[in-house]
């Protein structure tokens, strides 16, 4: 796979994409295939079982996905702070789910409450496609 993917490059006639589909058991992005696959690619789109499992399609994980224009010289200065602050949001907010389903929601602080309600208000009005389409 490494020797066909130093092949693909860009031309001024026009540039090879490269798509490939990779099975994960169980999510697992540590496994063998996921791990020496994901060395070779610039970027990736994880779909996740956890995801789909809340009903938001397309079941992207915004925390496993990457992409190499995620970069203030290219995005700009301002969507990139949003990017990131996003993807902060999100990660704490995965951090507090063990806590949500041992203690539930009332034990949170009414910091943690926020960042519960601002991370299911982006996963479902802006990571998703809308039910109503």
């Amino acid at each position: 796979m490494g020797t066909m993917h130093e092949r693909i490059t860009t031309t001024k006639k026009g540039s090879t994409i490269s798509v490939q589909t990779i099975y994960m058991p169980a999510d697992d992005l540590t496994a063998p295939a996921p791990a020496t696959t994901f060395a070779h690619l610039d970027a990736t789109i994880v779909l996740s079982h956890g995801v789909a499992e809340l009903g938001i399609y397309p079941a992207v994980g915004p925390l496993d996905s990457t992409s190499p224009i995620r970069d203030p010289n290219i995005v700009g200065n301002e969507h990139y702070d949003v990017a990131c602050g996003v993807q902060k949001i999100l990660q704490e907010y995965k951090s507090l789910q063990d806590i949500i389903a041992v203690l539930g929601m009332d034990e949170l602080s009414e910091e943690d409450k926020l960042i519960v309600f601002c991370a299911w208000k982006i996963q479902c009005s802006y990571l998703s496609y809308s039910r109503w389409l």
